[in-house]
């Protein structure tokens, strides 16, 4: 029957749940009007076409595409920190409680509502009209969010850069950002006084002609400060403060423009539109490199902080238990923090994701997977961050807690990653590879 006469008019494209065609007898006779955007029926009804949302090309790539929005810095630098801050091992107890009554179940609500609504996460709020505002606060957190996030990013790729340069900006004292406290050599112990003491018979004008940009043991030792490390820093923490975040003096102070930190962020953000702007299909595969190889970096980062020294120092400081954390209630409360930070829980993007799946996939189960993987990967995180503030500590001749304590409130990887150059052989292609 044609539409002039009063039929039913077919949908454009196929409705989910309908069988093979629309018409008379279900029967797929040929597309009516297929040049028109829509078609009329008898009574001047249009009939608008059903658009499906894409899907993943496979369930691996939702849980891949999970693994590399949640994992991240949160597991890396806050848990460990997190974890040895309120009592080492005692707080996996309030951190895996709070995992199965407040993380997996959140966590698999998003993902659901997604899969169910087969919205984002501004519209999969149409569920309830009421809540809609809750889609629209979590847009304008992940926008802040994705605005400090690139930066993070941006210091990585600015990092990488200079790895190509020799020597290394951040291995030796000399440069123009670094001060007269820097220093490459921090093991000055009182029983070397000797050693000191013996240069001291060499001329004068030998150690008039050193740096002061380079300041030995010998010097520290004639100045009559002997083992003391207060006050020295590292080549690599001034790189980091006065030359990549070029650290002024207040609000007061704005300071210059980096050119080459601008032409990072340009780089940065054309390299994430580029991994997004074929939709799922594209994004599915680039999630295959952007969250499996971290697990790379850390494996290997691992086996070789282990063989440094005072790793094992580091390790121990992570793990040991202080039971009488467990009555305190800033401990539960960072407990609870660590997991909607580091499960993303709250933000829209697990729905967004969730929404691509197949209508009848088993999102219980991929929310318990993905919650293993999330913890996981923080516990262990915990030993690579560890086993190098180890290392740190023991080359400094500090506490553990002080080169703990003072790198919470920075960026850790670009503080205590190249510290790691010291005992590699090859700390160029180490530098590049980390």
């Amino acid at each position: 029957m044609s539409e002039e006469e009063g039929g039913s008019a077919r949908p454009l494209v196929p409705v989910p749940g309908a069988g093979p065609g629309c018409g008379e007898g279900g029967g797929s006779g040929p597309p009516q009007t297929q040049d028109r955007a829509a078609a009329l029926t008898g009574n001047g009804v249009v009939a608008v076409p059903v658009v499906e949302r894409e899907t993943w090309t496979r369930q691996m790539d939702f849980i891949m595409s999970c693994v590399g929005f949640a994992v991240g810095l949160g597991n890396v630098w806050r848990f460990p920190y997190l974890c040895y801050k309120n009592g080492g091992g005692v707080f996996l107890i309030p951190y895996l409680l709070i995992v199965f009554i407040g993380g997996i179940p959140v966590f698999f609500l998003e993902i659901a509502l997604g899969q169910f609504m087969k919205q984002g996460g501004v519209s999969a709020w149409n569920i309830a009209p009421l809540f809609k505002g809750l889609g629209l606060a979590s847009m304008v957190i992940v926008f802040f969010c994705n605005t400090y996030y690139i930066m993070i990013l941006v210091w990585g790729l600015y990092f990488l850069f200079h790895s190509f340069t020799n020597p290394l900006p951040w291995a030796t004292c000399g440069h123009p950002w670094n001060t007269l406290n820097c220093t490459q050599d921090f093991r000055r112990a009182c029983h070397n006084r000797s050693a000191a003491q013996s240069s001291s018979a060499a001329p004068t004008s030998n150690l008039s002609s050193t740096s002061p940009l380079n300041l030995s043991s010998a010097q520290l030792f004639l100045s009559g400060n002997c083992t003391e490390a207060e006050g020295m820093r590292s080549p690599v923490i001034e790189f980091w403060e006065r030359k990549v975040l070029r650290l002024s003096g207040g609000l007061h102070e704005p300071g210059d423009i980096s050119y080459e930190m601008v032409l990072c962020l340009i780089a940065t953000w054309i390299i994430v539109y580029f991994c997004m702007w074929k939709g799922v299909k594209s994004t599915g595969k680039v999630v295959y490199f952007t969250a499996l190889f971290p697990y790379l970096v850390l494996v290997v980062l691992l086996a070789h902080g282990v063989t440094l020294p005072g790793a094992l120092d580091g390790i121990v400081y992570y793990l040991k238990p202080d039971w009488s954390k467990l009555g305190e209630a800033q401990v539960w409360i960072d407990a609870g923090t660590q997991i909607f930070f580091s499960y993303a829980i709250g933000l829209g993007a697990l729905t967004a994701l969730g929404s691509y799946n197949r209508f009848h996939n088993n999102c219980y189960q991929d929310a318990f997977l993905l919650a293993i993987i999330n913890s996981g990967t923080s516990f262990f995180a915990g030993f690579v961050v560890f086993s190098v503030l180890g290392f740190m500590a023991a080359e400094q001749g500090v506490d553990i807690s002080k080169v703990a304590e003072s790198g919470k409130n920075k960026a850790p990887p670009t503080n205590w990653l190249p510290e790691t150059r010291f005992n590699t052989t090859d700390s160029k292609s180490y530098c590049i590879f980390a």
